[in-house]
């Protein structure tokens, strides 16, 4: 039953149409205070109520929702995409090429050290130095000409003279736990004594009896036990220098020494193999003779060593091969060395030839002492024991 008056409608003053019993009535409007969706206002979104997450499928047919769908029960993901993807695979391939690198480099190492030559040098014998601390290496430049042509030899004025004697000798120190690194020129003139020969100039050692009688000899007259041994050749020197595309090197005064075949400038220059084996034999054009040719070789070990370990070389694939080359085939090691005495050999050598090291000559009391042997070297005893004694 209705409330309204017939005739009219809620929400209107006009009576309905009269000629449509059956037209929908109107309600008069009820007021109402709630504003318009024109005129509301939203709360801050801070006081927004979270909208309810839903993580169902978009119905077959729909557009998927921004972002990317999730199964139930699977956690968020975080990666990085296919950015991420392609960082890692390119991380291993850089990874996995420095591997090779480095097994490569090693595999060099151990097939350039099994062509070295091995020699039987150190030898225990009655009253022989105690093992002292540190390292202590003793380096040998042989003049033999054993393995150079007939032209090589014009060419380096080496002449033909048989058998083996040495032009270097050197006692390099290394002091415990990789510490400071003493270089010690002995002049090949020097007159000492070799067990079984008496008195002679210390390079007859070598021609008397090889590396084993230059090491006991080296020993009694030093009292330091020699640990390792290393020695070249000439045709070493001239294929190291040339591989590593030669030294620096700096005569204070021109230099024409005909025996040597040795004609430079003053002054800082680049030589190559040739020029610098001339420089560290020539000795008659110098007054001081072997003491300036002793000199003259600590500053081309220093030279070579520097060269060798500079980025120029150890960067560059092909003289780093050809280094490896030369050396390798003209050097002689006693039969225990190994790969690592030898790295660290080097490490000394590159030590002493910078800021790291003290390069120095056995004192010496008389340069020209005349001998039954000759024109010798006179060391002065008191001195040089204090300085092998701090060694020791």
């Amino acid at each position: 039953m209705s409330n309204w008056p017939e005739g009219w409608t809620r929400g209107g003053d006009h009576p309905a149409d009269a000629g449509d019993p059956d037209a929908t009535q109107r309600i008069p409007g009820i007021p109402s205070n709630r504003p318009s969706d024109a005129t509301r206002v939203l709360p801050p979104a801070t006081e927004r109520p979270p909208a309810a997450a839903t993580n169902r499928p978009p119905r077959p047919g729909a557009m998927p929702p921004p972002g990317r769908f999730e199964p139930p029960g699977q956690p968020a993901r975080t990666g990085r995409g296919r950015g991420g993807a392609g960082a890692g695979r390119w991380l291993r391939r850089v990874g996995i090429a420095l591997l090779l690198v480095l097994a490569l480099l090693i595999g060099l190492v151990f097939f350039f050290f099994s062509r070295i030559h091995k020699v039987d040098a150190l030898h225990d014998y009655a009253g022989r130095p105690a093992v002292t601390p540190g390292e202590d290496w003793l380096l040998v430049g042989s003049d033999s000409r054993e393995g150079l042509t007939a032209a090589q030899r014009k060419q380096l004025k080496t002449g033909s003279a048989a058998g083996r004697r040495t032009d270097t000798i050197i006692l390099l120190h290394r002091a415990s736990a990789g510490g400071h690194v003493t270089m010690v020129s002995l002049p090949r003139d020097s007159y000492v004594p070799i067990p079984g020969h008496g008195r002679n100039k210390l390079n007859a050692a070598y021609a008397f009896g090889g590396a084993p009688l230059l090491v006991q000899t080296v020993e009694a007259a030093t009292g330091i036990r020699i640990d390792h041994y290393t020695e070249i050749g000439f045709g070493g020197f001239v294929g190291v220098v040339d591989a590593i595309g030669g030294v620096q090197l700096c005569p204070p005064k021109a230099i024409k020494d005909k025996k040597s075949g040795l004609n430079v400038q003053a002054g800082c220059q680049q030589m190559n193999g040739p020029t610098s084996l001339a420089y560290v034999r020539a000795r008659y054009f110098d007054p001081k003779g072997d003491l300036g040719r002793v000199q003259r070789q600590q500053q081309f070990l220093s030279a070579i060593f520097a060269r060798s370990s500079s980025p120029g070389v150890l960067l560059n694939p092909i003289r780093l091969i050809n280094l490896g080359n030369a050396a390798t085939t003209a050097l002689t090691v006693d039969q225990n060395d190994g790969v690592v005495d030898l790295l660290r050999f080097g490490l000394a050598m590159r030590a002493v030839s910078g800021s790291g090291g003290t390069k120095t000559t056995v004192p010496v009391a008389d340069p020209n002492y005349q001998t039954p042997a000759g024109s010798s070297v006179r060391w002065d005893r008191p001195a040089a024991r204090r300085l092998f004694n701090s060694l020791r």
